[in-house]
């Protein structure tokens, strides 16, 4: 008998099943390929400050980051991708890429470093989740790793300003975004009439944006101008979520 799979992430809220891209990812995957999932949020029991989430544990194995969770998946028959063709599969890895370049920094900034959005909703929410005494230092880490991550990703050193590459960071996720909802068009999903792991990681990307109360994110107005693609959101939400208890 195939061993349980149990993955580990952060939980849900604003009608997400979970509020954090990377776990999102997995989520959404694990409902595209039918993978069975006992979903452990983060909670009150969390002993460590150093942990990655998601995680996937399966027997001996233990599984982090979304891409090699969703290969760990693929190998045990479980591909939401069998029917691409082989240049599906390389613009799925295109625009994968397109999106941990162009829409990542934004998203962690917008999240992380924007004071008023980390003040008033980021850090509160996850200091809420977090046990004592970590509560008081997860949201701070997660902030200085978010920080370090848009600098290097934007090929600068982690002794520039984060004012310094703001504009350019915003400027590279609305066009991401442009072209997200030219892909799409009026289709469901960005291959035919299934969703695959490219829906996945735009869903985890797109969905916390798209649903969170944020005070200030002239990325989100941008985003919520694209209709296809607030539309995919809720779609994806609709047919593979909804049968799951509300969140938030």
């Amino acid at each position: 008998m195939a061993a349980a799979m149990e993955l580990r992430c952060w939980g849900g809220d604003w009608g997400l099943p979970s509020v954090h891209t990377d776990s999102l990812v997995v989520l959404a995957y694990a409902k595209f390929s039918g993978a069975k999932l006992t979903v452990s949020p983060v909670d009150w029991t969390w002993k460590t400050l150093t942990a990655t989430v998601p995680e996937l544990v399966c027997g001996d194995s233990v599984v982090q980051e979304p891409t090699q969770i969703l290969n760990f998946l693929r190998k045990r028959r479980l591909n939401a991708d069998y029917e691409l063709t082989a240049r599906q599969g390389a613009d799925t890895m295109a625009y994968i890429a397109l999106l941990e370049e162009k829409l990542r920094p934004a998203l962690l900034h917008t999240f992380w470093v924007d004071a008023e959005n980390y003040s008033n909703l980021t850090r509160p929410w996850f200091a809420s989740r977090s046990p004592f005494p970590l509560n008081f230092f997860v949201p701070s880490r997660l902030a200085s790793v978010a920080l370090a991550r848009i600098l290097v990703t934007k090929g600068e050193g982690l002794l520039h300003r984060i004012s310094e590459v703001e504009g350019k960071i915003y400027s590279d996720a609305k066009e991401c975004l442009n072209l997200l909802s030219y892909r799409l068009g009026t289709a469901n999903y960005f291959f035919d009439n299934s969703p695959t792991s490219l829906d996945a990681f735009v869903f985890g990307f797109l969905a916390p944006l798209h649903k969170a109360d944020l005070a200030s994110s002239p990325l989100q107005s941008h985003l919520r101008q694209l209709d296809n693609l607030t539309r995919f959101c809720d779609n994806i939400l609709a047919a593979h979520f909804s049968a799951d208890k509300p969140y938030g």
